[in-house]
């Protein structure tokens, strides 16, 4: 169960969402599935802290909310702006970090071209 602290959070997060989605040029649908698919990564991001794990709500939604027209358009045969805003927030962070821990053991001399003793 969450504790209460994330629960209070995500109650106002919701209701923030659902009060947004009203506004006039808001794609709705994009923002409540963003929402769900940041809220689903922070329900499983047990082993990090509360100040994580609102930092990862707010980029994965704003990633989702962003990246959903461009999967609609570009990238897939999804239709629905919200599918693809749940789907690109729920992957967004554990993307991005896998990228980031992939650029750590990256050897860019190796990837340029080894210069030196050869030459």
């Amino acid at each position: 169960m969450a504790e209460p602290s994330t629960t209070t959070i995500a109650v106002a997060s919701a209701a923030g969402v659902g009060f947004a989605s009203l506004f006039p040029g808001v794609d709705g649908n994009a923002l409540i599935g963003a929402f769900a698919g940041a809220s689903l990564l922070v329900v499983n991001s047990k082993d990090i802290n509360i100040p994580q794990r609102i930092t990862y709500l707010v980029i994965s939604l704003i990633v989702g909310y962003l990246g959903a027209p461009d999967v609609v358009n570009n990238v897939t045969v999804i239709r629905s702006t919200g599918v693809a805003a749940f789907l690109v927030s729920a992957s967004a962070i554990t993307v991005t970090l896998q990228l980031l821990e992939r650029l750590k053991n990256i050897d860019l001399l190796s990837f340029f071209g080894k210069k030196g003793k050869d030459e």
